[in-house]
C-alpha cells in the first residue's frame, strides 16, 4: 500500500505558563492509503494530541511529519496541503462548526481553498449526499441532534476531499442508534478507498472493524499491531488499561478458529457452519 501520512519521532509538549506538559513523545508511525486503523489509549494518553498534529492544527516541537513523502514544515503552503489531504472530525461537533446553515457551514473549508464557485457547489453537493443531508442543508446546525451534527462535521471535513480521515472519538454522545449509522459511514468511506484512523475507547468496535490498530500510553505510541496480535498481548492490555473484546473472549474459550470479528461471524462458527475448532483457550 502506499504511504499517505508519516510521523518521525515526533514530539509535542503543551505550554500552560511556566509549566509544561509532554503529551506525546518520540512518536514514529506511517498510515497507508486505504487503511482502516484504531486508535486506542485511556484519556490523557495522548490520542488526540497525535490527530491535531496530523492535521496541521499543532507542530511539532521535535521531529518530523511527512504527506505523501514531503516533509511538512511550518509555511503555510506546507500546512494547508497537510490539511487539505488530512480531515480531521472533532469528538464535539460544536467546536467544529461555525456556519449559519449546514450547507454554509459544509462550504465553508472549500471556500477558504479559494476554489471556483462551481468546484466548491460541487464538494458540497457530493458530502451532503453521502452523509444524507438533503433535507437539512438550510437548517441551522445548532437545532440539529447529536447524530445530525455528527453527520454534518464528517461532511464537512469530506468537502476538504481527504486521502485520510481521522475521527477523534466519533461515537462520544451518541446513541446506540447514531452508532450503528456511525459505523455504516465509516464502513461506505472505507469501501470508496478513504483511509480511516478512528480514536475510540470501545474495543468491541475495534476489534470487528480495525485492519490495525495503535496503543497509546503516558504520550508514547505502545503498540502498533494487528487486531488479533494486540489482543492477544494480556500484559499490553494491562498496561494500558484495555481489555479484550468480547467476542474476541467468547471465541477463544470455545476454542473457535479464524477468531470471528462480527457477531453473524460467531453465531455462524457456533452452529457449525462456519469456523474451525481447535484454537487456543484463555
Amino acid at each position: 500500500m502506499e504511504e499517505l501520512l508519516r510521523f518521525e519521532n515526533v514530539s509535542f509538549t503543551y505550554e500552560d505558563g511556566a509549566e509544561q506538559r509532554l503529551a506525546l513523545k518520540d512518536c514514529s508511525v506511517s498510515i497507508q492509503a486505504g487503511e482502516r486503523v484504531a486508535v486506542l489509549g485511556s484519556n490523557g494518553a495522548g490520542k488526540s494530541t497525535f490527530f491535531l498534529l496530523a492535521n496541521g492544527v499543532l507542530c511539532p516541537k521535535q521531529g518530523n511529519i511527512f504527506f505523501r513523502g514531503e516533509l511538512i514544515g511550518r509555511k503555510k503552503q506546507e500546512l494547508n496541503r497537510l490539511r487539505r489531504g488530512v480531515g480531521l472530525v472533532f469528538q464535539d461537533p460544536d467546536v467544529q462548526i461555525l456556519g449559519g446553515t449546514v450547507e454554509e457551514e459544509i462550504s465553508f473549508g472549500p471556500m477558504n481553498l479559494g476554489l471556483p464557485r462551481e468546484e466548491v457547489r460541487r464538494r458540497v453537493d457530493d458530502a451532503v449526499a453521502r452523509m444524507h443531508l438533503e433535507g437539512l442543508r438550510q437548517r441551522a446546525p445548532q437545532y440539529l441532534s447529536g447524530g445530525e451534527k455528527k453527520r454534518v462535521s464528517i461532511a464537512d471535513a469530506l468537502a476538504m476531499e481527504p486521502e485520510l480521515l481521522m475521527m477523534d472519538e466519533p461515537a462520544a454522545s451518541l446513541d446506540p442508534e447514531n452508532c450503528r449509522v456511525l459505523e455504516k459511514t465509516l464502513e461506505m468511506l472505507g469501501e470508496q478507498g478513504l483511509a480511516l484512523a478512528v480514536a475510540t475507547h470501545d474495543v468491541d468496535f475495534a476489534w470487528r472493524w480495525a485492519q490495525r490498530i495503535l496503543v497509546f500510553h503516558d504520550g508514547c505510541l505502545a503498540a502498533d499491531r494487528t487486531p488479533e496480535e494486540l489482543f492477544s498481548d494480556t500484559a499490553l492490555l494491562h498496561t494500558c488499561h484495555l481489555e479484550q473484546p468480547m467476542l474476541f473472549r467468547a471465541a477463544r474459550v470455545m476454542g473457535i478458529r479464524p477468531l470471528p470479528r462480527t457477531m453473524e461471524e460467531f453465531e455462524r462458527a457456533v452452529s457449525g457452519k462456519h469456523g474451525g475448532q481447535g484454537g487456543e483457550t484463555i
